[in-house]
């Protein structure tokens, strides 16, 4: 491998570190042209395989065949259960806030009744037991009554849809979109937020419960996993304002008095990706075959096309194109999951399968074994120079 030389430069401090490499990832990588992929895979491909074929590949590092994974699957639906006292101590927390506080909290109470010290013990049981985790923090905090019994036996996230008790839910409906949603978000690389944070917690040797808790707070600010929210919110806005007859005139004319107003614009633009996010394009299909009569899908796809158009006239925006926070909250919306306080709790659901598998190779494959040191950039002082 060719060694890459970086001269850091003033302008360089404050900018978030990006396009600066400081590791190595095994699972996923984004590339600004192409997208996601994993392990090789691009993500559209993806899109159509179940979550535990998705989950065996980023585990891995390969396609696992039927044997292998019902086998890998056989492990891990015998953790796939919350204890009774787990769940009794979760339920004691105070509602009040942002689910994700209560949903940090959760993987914390989770690794001090269940967690066994071990990276790679603990990696395998928190991506088994973090749909129902996320069930029950979801059902206690929205008042929805007590979460029915878990059923690994019916599958990753059947078990995930049927452990949550939506008010007048249509299981069979939100199946599909739940399942997309979750292989869509898996992983994203390893330098994002909440993988860099999760991974960064580590590095001081905490444990991998607590490690994801990291992650966790670190996905729940507006800039990284609440935006999906923000968007459905967006979507809305729009919807409101322009109704259900909406041209593309009009869309393009909001979007244009907005930017006058110094208003933002959700849903647009990405870090890495210089094309519409291809994690987008598949929700965007997905909803144009299966509910392109929905009126947030309506005003989504215009947002799409006029967003883009606008965006463009502008040469200081490097992506003017769709992310996937774009669609992902209209897409459950439109599935009967109206319900947008809890995405990014579906957002962690996901991304704990990418993060824990990133941190058990950081602490124990990486540097032949050794793995990495604990996490300590340089910074430059820039106060009062002493007497």
């Amino acid at each position: 491998m060719t060694d890459v030389l970086f001269q850091i430069t003033e302008k360089e401090l404050e900018t978030g570190m990006r396009g600066y490499p400081v590791g190595y990832c095994t699972t996923s990588t984004v590339d600004p042209q192409k997208g996601l992929s994993y392990v090789g895979h691009p993500i559209a491909e993806l899109a159509s395989w179940r979550p535990e074929e998705v989950i065996y590949l980023l585990q891995f590092g390969k396609e696992g065949s039927k044997k292998e994974i019902a086998d890998f699957f056989a492990e891990l639906q015998k953790r796939m259960t919350l204890k009774p006292e787990t769940i009794a101590a979760i339920e004691k927390l105070p509602r009040s806030g942002h689910p994700m506080k209560l949903f940090s909290a959760a993987m914390l109470i989770l690794g001090m009744m269940e967690g066994q010290g071990d990276y790679r013990e603990d990696e395998l049981s928190a991506v088994a037991k973090i749909p129902h985790l996320a069930a029950v923090v979801i059902n206690y905090h929205a008042g929805w009554g007590k979460t029915p019994p878990s059923k690994p036996e019916l599958g990753y996230m059947e078990n995930f849809t049927q452990l949550l008790k939506i008010p007048k839910g249509d299981v069979k409906k939100l199946f599909p979109s739940f399942k997309l949603f979750n292989v869509l978000h898996f992983d994203h690389g390893g330098g994002n937020l909440s993988t860099f944070v999760g991974k960064a917690v580590a590095s001081g040797l905490e444990d991998m419960y607590g490690s994801m808790c990291s992650a966790l707070c670190a996905l729940a600010g507006p800039r990284h996993g609440r935006a999906n929210q923000d968007c459905l919110e967006f979507v809305r806005e729009v919807h409101k304002e322009v109704g259900d007859n909406a041209k593309p005139q009009d869309v393009e004319a909001l979007i244009r008095r907005r930017l006058k107003e110094n208003k933002l614009v959700f849903g647009f633009g990405h870090a890495v990706l210089r094309v519409e996010d291809p994690r987008a394009t598949v929700m965007f299909d997905y909803l144009q075959k299966e509910y392109p009569q929905h009126p947030l899908v309506k005003i989504a796809l215009l947002l799409r096309t006029e967003g883009s158009k606008v965006l463009k006239e502008n040469p200081k925006i490097s992506d003017p194109y769709p992310n996937v926070d774009a669609i992902s909250g209209t897409m459950l919306a439109a599935a009967g999951f109206d319900y947008p306080e809890y995405f990014t709790i579906l957002f962690g659901l996901a991304r704990t399968v990418g993060i824990a598998r990133q941190i058990v190779y950081e602490r124990l494959e990486a540097r032949g074994g050794k793995g990495t040191p604990i996490i300590r950039p340089k910074y430059i002082y820039s106060g009062p120079s002493s007497n």
